[in-house]
Protein backbone atom coordinates (compact mmCIF):
# COMPACT_ATOMS: atom_id res chain seq x y z
CA UNK A 1 0.00 0.00 0.00
CA UNK A 2 1.23 3.27 -1.14
CA UNK A 3 1.03 6.10 1.44
CA UNK A 4 1.32 9.63 1.28
CA UNK A 5 0.67 12.89 3.12
CA UNK A 6 -0.36 16.36 1.97
CA UNK A 7 -2.34 19.13 2.99
CA UNK A 8 -5.33 20.71 1.11
CA UNK A 9 -8.49 22.67 1.14
CA UNK A 10 -11.74 20.63 0.61
CA UNK A 11 -13.45 21.76 -2.62
CA UNK A 12 -16.63 19.75 -2.88
CA UNK A 13 -18.05 16.21 -1.98
CA UNK A 14 -20.20 13.65 -3.00
CA UNK A 15 -22.08 10.51 -1.68
CA UNK A 16 -20.84 6.89 -2.62
CA UNK A 17 -22.63 4.17 -1.58
CA UNK A 18 -24.63 3.66 2.05
CA UNK A 19 -22.16 5.39 4.04
CA UNK A 20 -19.00 6.90 1.97
CA UNK A 21 -18.05 10.44 0.05
CA UNK A 22 -15.94 11.49 -2.35
CA UNK A 23 -13.86 13.86 -1.34
CA UNK A 24 -12.38 16.49 -3.91
CA UNK A 25 -9.43 17.97 -2.46
CA UNK A 26 -6.76 20.78 -3.68
CA UNK A 27 -3.96 20.03 -1.81
CA UNK A 28 0.00 21.84 -2.02
CA UNK A 29 2.10 19.44 -3.03
CA UNK A 30 0.16 16.72 -5.37
CA UNK A 31 -2.03 19.43 -6.72
CA UNK A 32 -5.94 18.62 -7.44
CA UNK A 33 -6.88 14.77 -5.23
CA UNK A 34 -10.36 12.77 -5.22
CA UNK A 35 -10.52 10.26 -2.96
CA UNK A 36 -12.83 8.20 -0.84
CA UNK A 37 -13.62 8.79 2.49
CA UNK A 38 -14.69 5.31 4.00
CA UNK A 39 -17.77 5.54 6.95
CA UNK A 40 -17.60 9.39 6.95
CA UNK A 41 -21.50 9.46 6.73
CA UNK A 42 -22.09 7.26 9.61
CA UNK A 43 -22.51 9.51 13.15
CA UNK A 44 -19.88 7.27 14.67
CA UNK A 45 -17.25 8.44 12.16
CA UNK A 46 -14.11 9.50 13.60
CA UNK A 47 -13.06 12.28 10.79
CA UNK A 48 -16.57 13.24 8.83
CA UNK A 49 -16.49 16.65 9.71
CA UNK A 50 -12.64 17.12 9.04
CA UNK A 51 -13.78 16.36 5.47
CA UNK A 52 -16.43 19.26 4.66
CA UNK A 53 -15.79 21.89 1.99
CA UNK A 54 -14.08 24.99 3.24
CA UNK A 55 -11.52 22.92 5.70
CA UNK A 56 -7.83 22.91 5.50
CA UNK A 57 -7.06 19.73 6.22
CA UNK A 58 -3.50 17.81 7.09
CA UNK A 59 -4.30 13.99 5.22
CA UNK A 60 -3.13 10.60 4.55
CA UNK A 61 -3.64 8.98 1.49
CA UNK A 62 -2.86 5.80 0.39
CA UNK A 63 -3.04 5.48 -3.80
CA UNK A 64 -5.81 3.36 -5.45
CA UNK A 65 -7.23 2.03 -8.58
CA UNK A 66 -8.93 4.82 -9.63
CA UNK A 67 -9.69 6.85 -6.03
CA UNK A 68 -7.31 7.52 -3.47
CA UNK A 69 -8.58 6.51 -0.05
CA UNK A 70 -8.41 9.00 3.07
CA UNK A 71 -6.94 6.97 6.04
CA UNK A 72 -6.19 10.21 8.29
CA UNK A 73 -7.36 13.94 8.40
CA UNK A 74 -6.58 16.63 10.89
CA UNK A 75 -7.64 20.01 10.74
CA UNK A 76 -5.59 22.91 10.51
CA UNK A 77 -8.51 25.44 10.09
CA UNK A 78 -11.92 25.15 9.29
CA UNK A 79 -12.65 27.88 7.21
CA UNK A 80 -16.41 26.91 7.15
CA UNK A 81 -17.16 27.16 10.60
CA UNK A 82 -16.62 31.37 10.44
CA UNK A 83 -17.70 31.53 6.88
CA UNK A 84 -21.04 30.01 7.46
CA UNK A 85 -22.50 32.46 9.84
CA UNK A 86 -22.06 35.43 6.97
CA UNK A 87 -24.11 34.65 4.15
CA UNK A 88 -22.14 37.11 1.84
CA UNK A 89 -18.27 35.95 2.89
CA UNK A 90 -20.01 31.83 2.51
CA UNK A 91 -21.28 32.72 -0.79
CA UNK A 92 -17.77 34.41 -1.77
CA UNK A 93 -16.09 31.39 -0.33
CA UNK A 94 -17.93 28.80 -2.63
CA UNK A 95 -17.02 30.98 -5.91
CA UNK A 96 -13.52 30.60 -4.85
CA UNK A 97 -14.23 26.95 -4.59
CA UNK A 98 -15.82 26.28 -7.84
CA UNK A 99 -13.42 28.39 -9.53
CA UNK A 100 -10.51 26.37 -7.62
CA UNK A 101 -11.72 23.39 -8.68
CA UNK A 102 -12.43 24.49 -12.35
CA UNK A 103 -8.40 25.75 -12.99
CA UNK A 104 -7.09 22.63 -11.92
CA UNK A 105 -8.87 20.57 -14.30
CA UNK A 106 -5.79 18.29 -13.95
CA UNK A 107 -5.76 15.66 -11.18
CA UNK A 108 -2.40 14.97 -9.24
CA UNK A 109 -0.44 18.03 -11.18
CA UNK A 110 0.70 20.01 -8.67
CA UNK A 111 -0.37 23.70 -8.46
CA UNK A 112 0.85 25.72 -5.34
CA UNK A 113 0.06 29.00 -6.19
CA UNK A 114 -3.56 28.05 -6.81
CA UNK A 115 -3.13 26.56 -3.36
CA UNK A 116 -1.71 29.25 -1.63
CA UNK A 117 -4.16 31.60 -3.50
CA UNK A 118 -7.29 29.59 -2.32
CA UNK A 119 -6.42 29.51 1.33
CA UNK A 120 -5.23 33.37 1.08
CA UNK A 121 -8.57 34.11 0.02
CA UNK A 122 -10.56 32.08 2.59
CA UNK A 123 -8.33 33.62 5.17
CA UNK A 124 -9.36 37.19 4.25
CA UNK A 125 -12.98 36.24 3.75
CA UNK A 126 -13.03 34.46 7.60
CA UNK A 127 -11.03 37.52 8.76
CA UNK A 128 -13.65 40.15 8.02
CA UNK A 129 -11.50 42.84 7.32
CA UNK A 130 -12.29 43.40 3.59
CA UNK A 131 -16.04 43.68 2.20
CA UNK A 132 -16.35 39.84 0.53
CA UNK A 133 -16.95 41.00 -3.15
CA UNK A 134 -13.66 42.65 -3.16
CA UNK A 135 -12.32 39.69 -1.63
CA UNK A 136 -13.80 37.56 -4.20
CA UNK A 137 -12.71 39.82 -7.33
CA UNK A 138 -8.95 39.97 -6.08
CA UNK A 139 -8.96 36.23 -5.99
CA UNK A 140 -10.74 35.79 -9.15
CA UNK A 141 -8.22 38.00 -10.38
CA UNK A 142 -4.99 36.53 -9.34
CA UNK A 143 -6.24 32.79 -9.92
CA UNK A 144 -6.68 34.20 -13.26
CA UNK A 145 -2.93 35.23 -13.39
CA UNK A 146 -1.30 31.90 -12.47
CA UNK A 147 -3.54 30.22 -15.11
CA UNK A 148 -2.21 32.77 -17.56
CA UNK A 149 -5.08 34.62 -18.18
CA UNK A 150 -4.28 37.87 -16.49
CA UNK A 151 -5.93 40.73 -18.11
CA UNK A 152 -4.32 43.62 -19.47
CA UNK A 153 -4.94 46.62 -17.34
CA UNK A 154 -2.05 49.54 -16.98
CA UNK A 155 -1.54 49.03 -21.42
CA UNK A 156 -3.68 48.57 -24.32
CA UNK A 157 -4.02 44.24 -24.56
CA UNK A 158 -3.06 44.80 -28.41
CA UNK A 159 -0.89 47.64 -29.07
CA UNK A 160 0.41 48.35 -25.81
CA UNK A 161 -0.21 51.60 -25.63
CA UNK A 162 -0.59 53.65 -22.31
CA UNK A 163 -3.84 55.03 -22.74
CA UNK A 164 -6.38 53.06 -22.40
CA UNK A 165 -10.27 53.86 -23.37
CA UNK A 166 -12.27 50.32 -22.78
CA UNK A 167 -12.37 46.74 -21.80
CA UNK A 168 -12.86 43.96 -24.21
CA UNK A 169 -12.69 40.30 -22.89
CA UNK A 170 -12.15 38.97 -26.08
CA UNK A 171 -8.82 41.35 -26.56
CA UNK A 172 -7.72 40.22 -23.52
CA UNK A 173 -8.53 43.46 -21.32
CA UNK A 174 -8.34 47.09 -21.31
CA UNK A 175 -7.87 48.40 -24.64
CA UNK A 176 -7.01 52.11 -26.27
CA UNK A 177 -9.98 53.61 -28.81
CA UNK A 178 -7.73 52.70 -31.58
CA UNK A 179 -8.13 48.92 -31.02
CA UNK A 180 -11.39 48.83 -29.34
CA UNK A 181 -13.44 46.26 -30.82
CA UNK A 182 -17.39 47.17 -31.13
CA UNK A 183 -19.44 46.02 -27.63
CA UNK A 184 -16.80 46.98 -25.85
CA UNK A 185 -17.76 47.76 -22.28
CA UNK A 186 -16.58 51.38 -21.02
CA UNK A 187 -15.63 51.24 -17.60
CA UNK A 188 -14.92 54.46 -15.38
CA UNK A 189 -11.23 55.30 -14.65
CA UNK A 190 -11.70 54.21 -10.69
CA UNK A 191 -12.81 51.04 -11.62
CA UNK A 192 -9.53 50.06 -14.03
CA UNK A 193 -7.83 52.01 -11.06
CA UNK A 194 -9.64 49.45 -8.60
CA UNK A 195 -8.82 45.88 -10.96
CA UNK A 196 -5.42 46.83 -11.13
CA UNK A 197 -5.37 47.53 -7.13
CA UNK A 198 -6.92 44.23 -6.21
CA UNK A 199 -4.09 42.38 -8.75
CA UNK A 200 -1.79 44.07 -6.44
CA UNK A 201 -2.54 43.75 -3.41
CA UNK A 202 -3.23 47.49 -2.94
CA UNK A 203 -6.19 47.21 -0.27
CA UNK A 204 -5.94 50.86 1.23
CA UNK A 205 -7.15 52.11 -2.40
CA UNK A 206 -9.90 48.97 -3.20
CA UNK A 207 -11.29 49.64 0.37
CA UNK A 208 -11.68 53.11 -0.16
CA UNK A 209 -13.69 52.84 -3.73
CA UNK A 210 -16.44 53.34 -3.85
CA UNK A 211 -20.14 51.15 -4.77
CA UNK A 212 -20.52 52.17 -8.21
CA UNK A 213 -16.86 51.32 -9.15
CA UNK A 214 -16.91 47.99 -6.86
CA UNK A 215 -20.02 47.01 -8.94
CA UNK A 216 -18.58 47.54 -12.26
CA UNK A 217 -15.73 46.07 -11.52
CA UNK A 218 -17.24 42.83 -10.30
CA UNK A 219 -19.42 42.49 -13.43
CA UNK A 220 -16.49 42.97 -15.74
CA UNK A 221 -14.19 40.71 -13.63
CA UNK A 222 -16.75 37.74 -13.03
CA UNK A 223 -17.39 38.20 -17.37
CA UNK A 224 -13.91 37.75 -17.58
CA UNK A 225 -13.38 35.15 -15.49
CA UNK A 226 -16.05 32.90 -17.43
CA UNK A 227 -15.07 33.34 -20.38
CA UNK A 228 -12.03 32.08 -20.24
CA UNK A 229 -13.13 28.72 -18.08
CA UNK A 230 -16.09 28.68 -21.04
CA UNK A 231 -18.52 27.75 -18.66
CA UNK A 232 -20.70 29.91 -15.83
CA UNK A 233 -19.73 30.05 -12.18
CA UNK A 234 -23.00 28.47 -10.37
CA UNK A 235 -21.88 29.84 -7.27
CA UNK A 236 -21.65 33.54 -8.43
CA UNK A 237 -25.61 33.61 -8.57
CA UNK A 238 -25.73 33.98 -5.05
CA UNK A 239 -22.66 36.37 -4.36
CA UNK A 240 -24.55 39.98 -3.24
CA UNK A 241 -23.11 42.56 -5.14
CA UNK A 242 -21.98 46.10 -3.52
CA UNK A 243 -24.95 48.31 -3.84
CA UNK A 244 -24.60 50.80 -6.39
CA UNK A 245 -23.95 54.40 -4.96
Amino acid sequence: MSLYRDEGVVLRTQKLGEADRIVTILTKRTGKVRGVAKGVRRTTSRFGARLEPFTHVDLQLHVGRSLDVVTQAETIRPYGETLATDYPRYTAGSAMLETADRLTQGEKEPALRQFLLLVGGLRALAEGEHEPRLVLDAYFLRSLAVAGYAPALDACARCRTPTVRAFAIVAGGAVCGACRPAGSAVPAEQTLALMTALMRGDWRLADASEGRHRSECSGLVAAYLQWHLEHGIRSLRHVEREPVT
